[in-house]
This record gives structure tokens, C-alpha cells and sequence, in this order.
């Protein structure tokens, strides 16, 4: 009788371990879910940023800026600024500190386009120096789609 009753706890014991081990499977993989779709939307939303500014940057070399013009770059802004929100929540510091650089070069660009669309530049601001700042922000792109690249697995680390 004791036998069967030892027997039993065992059973239970191991079937706990297994539900755990199951439990902690799906989370992993619930986990690199999230990640991958953050990443995905964050990277999309930035490259769209950057291509809202180089749009609008040529449209203030070719004529004055209308509202649907600057509409489109505050979306384009609004959108990364909540993915980016998402990714401090989410993303590992490796990857928070790439995206983190994107952020800040973005935000340096469209802070320079609209203090030259008021006509109120910083000393040396032109709307070619913005082009250049604007154009550099590709590179920190690649960066970062390295990094969650890495972090998810889909790559080696470079």
C-alpha cells in the first residue's frame, strides 16, 4: 500500500514538472512572438518616419509646405513614437540602445525641419544639412534591424 502510494506521488510530481515545463515552453515562444512583432512594426515605422522626412524635406526644397504636407509627417512621427514606446517595454537592452539612436537622430531631423519650416534654424541648420542628417539615419536603420535580428535569432551577430 505504501509502495502504491509513493508511486502515485511520483506520477503527480513528474506530471507537474511536464505541465511547468510546458508552461514555460509556450512563454518562451509567446515571447519571441511579441518581440518579432514589435520588431517588425518598429522597424517599418521607423524607415516610414525616415521616408516621411526625406519627403517632406524635398517638398520644402520645392514649394511651401501646405498642411496635408506636415499631417503626413507628424503621422509618420506619431507612429514611431508609439512603437518605439512599445519596444522600451519589450525589447533587450542591446536592441533598446540601437532603436534608442534611431529615435533620438529622428527626432533631431524633424525638430530641424520644423524650426526651418518657421524660418527660425539653429545656426548652421539649412535644409541641406537636414538632408544629410536625414540621409545618415539609414545606416542607424540597418543597425538596428541587425540587432533584433541577432536577438531573435534570425542571424549572427556581426
Amino acid at each position: 500500500m505504501g509502495g502504491s502510494f509513493l508511486t502515485q506521488r511520483a506520477s503527480e510530481r513528474a506530471k507537474r514538472r511536464e505541465i511547468e515545463l510546458l508552461r514555460d515552453q509556450e512563454e518562451v515562444r509567446e515571447n519571441l512572438l511579441l518581440r518579432r512583432t514589435c520588431y517588425m512594426e518598429l522597424n517599418r515605422d521607423a524607415r516610414q518616419f525616415t521616408t516621411a522626412l526625406n519627403r517632406h524635406l524635398h517638398v520644402m526644397r520645392a514649394r511651401s509646405v501646405e498642411q496635408t504636407d506636415s499631417e503626413a509627417l507628424d503621422e509618420a512621427k506619431g507612429a514611431h513614437r508609439d512603437r518605439y514606446s512599445e519596444a522600451q517595454m519589450i525589447a533587450p537592452d542591446e536592441v533598446l540602445a540601437r532603436a534608442s539612436e534611431v529615435n533620438q537622430a529622428l527626432n533631431k531631423v524633424y525638430g530641424q525641419v520644423k524650426r526651418l519650416e518657421r524660418q527660425e534654424p539653429e545656426p548652421g541648420e539649412t535644409v541641406a544639412t537636414a538632408i544629410q542628417a536625414q540621409a545618415e539615419i539609414w545606416d542607424m536603420l540597418r543597425a538596428m534591424r541587425a540587432a533584433m535580428r541577432h536577438d531573435l535569432g534570425v542571424t549572427a551577430q556581426e
